[in-house]
């Protein structure tokens, strides 16, 4: 599946990948459909260069390994996420901050991703898929688990502290599940626009749903917000405790609310020391700790399958309050 420019996407032959020095070609069984690769299509985030193929929650096997390539053999099962590569070399990928990195390069964006049959990926930055996870349950651990994972640890709460999700989507349902197994002192609170997503989220153990504009029983700790939209961000900020830290878990926010950001008041949103934090991509560690704790504690992402031609269904539903729980999944092989 192509997209060739604002606004369009579909089926397409293109010549498949070849393995170069140190890549593997995989063979896609599987690739979860992401919000970022509706912010591609409708023009939000754009790729360095057009047509594209999107998708970076990719799991399937090695078909071919270049020259170079180590740790994998053909038929190994293995996953593809978001961080395609980074240099190495800087003082972010010094830090263990590859995320930071100025030549990071994104899998769907800067580099064909797993709306195909094939991709190719560098040996290094692919993950080997657990055992214990099928196809289709570690494709959305890759991008919605992980970047879950790390705004979890940025949000920086402790055992009994009060969490905020704002927004509950693929990546939401993981992180209150997340929450809930390592903090099992901490209440989760969830902001979300509809009752469809507040339902599911007290199904899965919140303390309390509400709307966004609604106010919780109590100040909140930290509130990760994983929205497209500014208002959910200028309602939070309010609900934090003095001290506190919204995590804004996101790529991209739409423009057509921005004048809601002219209702942030220093006094009522910011005074007291809250702070507020981006989440920026993900490390290979973020991939790799999701992965691996998942497969250990049988965290199972809610998802709902289609076929690759029905890309353009997937994405669209990200426009529904009533979409589906948790992520959907696009069938390759």
């Amino acid at each position: 599946m192509v997209i060739a420019g604002r606004g369009g996407i579909a089926l397409k032959e293109v010549e498949a990948p070849s393995a170069g020095s140190g890549e593997l070609v995989v063979r896609v069984s599987v690739c979860a459909v992401c919000r970022t690769d509706l912010d591609l299509l409708e023009g939000r985030l754009r790729a360095p260069a057009y047509p594209v193929i999107p998708g970076h929650q990719v799991v399937g096997t090695v078909a071919e390994l270049g020259a170079g390539a180590s740790g994998f053999t053909v038929g190994d099962r293995v996953g593809i996420a978001w961080i395609h590569s980074a240099c190495g070399v800087c003082d972010a990928c010094g830090r263990g901050e590859e995320n930071l990195c100025a030549k990071f390069e994104s899998t769907g964006c800067d580099a064909p991703g797993g709306y195909a049959e094939f991709t190719s990926v560098p040996a290094a930055f692919a993950h080997r898929i657990p055992a214990a996870l099928d196809d289709a349950h570690a494709a959305p651990l890759l991008c919605a688990g992980a970047i879950g994972w790390r705004a979890l640890r940025l949000a920086g709460i402790r055992d009994g502290d009060a969490l905020g999700l704002t927004g509950f989507g693929a990546s939401a349902h993981l992180v209150l599940q997340i929450a809930r197994a390592r903090f099992p002192r901490s209440e989760v609170f969830v902001f979300a626009r509809s009752e469809h997503e507040r339902d599911f989220a007290r199904s899965l153990g919140a303390e309390w749903t509400g709307d966004t504009a609604d106010a919780p029983p109590q100040a909140l700790d930290a509130i990760i917000d994983t929205t497209p939209a500014w208002k959910p961000v200028v309602e939070a900020l309010p609900r934090l405790r003095p001290g506190g830290r919204l995590v804004i878990n996101a790529i991209r926010k739409e423009t057509k609310d921005q004048p809601e950001l002219q209702r942030l008041d220093y006094a009522t949103h910011l005074w007291m020391e809250r702070e507020i934090k981006s989440v920026a991509n993900v490390t290979r560690a973020d991939v790799r700790e999701t992965l691996e704790w998942s497969a250990t504690h049988s965290l199972r992402p809610a998802i709902s399958e289609l076929p690759l031609d029905r890309a353009a269904e997937a994405l669209a539903s990200f426009h529904s309050a009533a979409g589906v729980h948790g992520s959907k999944v696009l069938r390759v092989a």
